[in-house]
């Protein structure tokens, strides 16, 4: 388990930053950035210091409800691992029980550990699907996330509107196609009021 630098430690670090790009850290709008950045950061990245087990506290239950569950549009912000910037967007997961089901709160909770930690989308949307399959032993489980990247946006290619889509298919949603759609549809679906 990662283990958090010294505030400390890390407010020197981010005060030579200062340093480096040609600021005043003494400056008084930056007296105090070094100690509100490491405290920035260790909100941020505190999914290293959850574990999985402890968020879903026993809200694993015996259950003989065999259809799709989802839960879509969870927001989430987390930190690109190659420039430290946020990217953000929605999570859609759903999953078919197999004898258990999960209480719903548990879903956005788990993705919140995985995106507080630096992350590439990719292995973020693979984390939350593998994580809820070891856990609830489902017929299937598919995770699909949606992200603008910070990257893309005001660095590099500098393309604002572009949204990066990934997904993980596992079980029934890997190997049945028509159980696939059946997601990708009701997610796609706006909410009837």
């Amino acid at each position: 388990m990662h283990k958090p630098a010294a505030n400390s430690e890390m407010e020197s670090t981010i005060k030579n930053l200062l340093e480096q790009i040609g600021e005043d850290p003494k400056r008084e709008g930056l007296q105090q950035t070094p100690h509100r950045v490491a405290k920035m950061y260790e909100f941020l990245t505190r999914g290293y210091h959850q574990d999985v087990k402890d968020v879903i506290n026993a809200a694993v239950f015996q259950e003989k409800y065999s259809e799709m569950v989802i839960v879509k549009d969870i927001d989430f912000f987390s930190l690109c691992e190659h420039h430290l910037v946020p990217f953000y967007g929605k999570c859609h997961i759903a999953y078919i029980p197999n004898g258990k089901i999960i209480g719903l709160s548990k879903l956005p909770r788990l993705v919140e550990v995985f995106a507080r930690r630096l992350q590439v989308q990719e292995r973020l949307t693979q984390q939350i699907a593998e994580t809820l399959y070891d856990c609830l032993n489902p017929d299937g489980v598919g995770v699909v996330m949606e992200a603008r990247h910070l990257c893309m946006m005001m660095r590099g290619v500098e393309k604002h509107n572009s949204v990066a889509t990934t997904s993980s298919m596992l079980g029934t949603f890997r190997e049945d196609v028509k159980t696939r759609n059946e997601f990708l549809t009701l997610i796609n679906r706006p909410l009837e009021h």
